[in-house]
């Protein structure tokens, strides 16, 4: 679910959708999303000062919060 909501949030974002990866590291209490877009997309996905990040990192809490996990948003570049 969480993999599925960012990438479709990210897509949406960035000049080259094709170029947008999302991992998923999962362990027993808690999920790390890993982001990854086109280098001349980074900005779009993080926003003027970590807006759209934080906005995005506030989605992923409110949608991990039905099953009791802790999601973590790992922008990479």
């Amino acid at each position: 679910m969480e993999k599925d909501l960012v990438e479709y949030i990210a897509k949406s974002l960035v000049d080259q959708p094709d170029e947008v990866l999302v991992h998923l590291i999962e362990g027993e209490q808690s999920t790390i999303v890993e982001l990854k877009v086109a280098p001349d997309d980074v900005g779009k996905v993080i926003g003027k000062q970590g807006r759209i990040a934080n906005a995005v990192r506030v989605i992923l809490s409110a949608s991990a919060a039905k099953s009791g996990k802790h999601v973590q948003l790992e922008i990479l570049d």
